[in-house]
């Protein structure tokens, strides 16, 4: 049964409040596996990257490139296979 995964905002560092989506590698309807990188993040601090937490499609980019998000909060939603 399909399974709708949410993707949130990684915690890079200790005092990460927040981050900003520099670039989204995949797109809506494209299929991703697990662990695989499917953004880029930037904090004032340092670069990074948001990997699926499974495999799947990526269904929904609920946050833009350029859009500053707070850690923990969905950025995105996988639907499982």
């Amino acid at each position: 049964m399909p399974e709708e995964i949410k993707v949130t905002m990684p915690k890079l560092g200790l005092t990460m409040k927040s981050g900003t989506i520099t670039k989204w590698l995949k797109k809506e309807g494209d299929r991703v596996e697990k662990d695989e990188v499917i953004a880029m993040i930037e904090t004032e601090k340092l670069s990074g990257e948001v990997k699926a937490p499974a495999s799947g499609v990526l269904v929904k980019i609920l946050k833009k490139e350029g859009e500053e998000v707070p850690v923990g909060e969905v950025i995105a939603i996988i639907r499982t296979e």
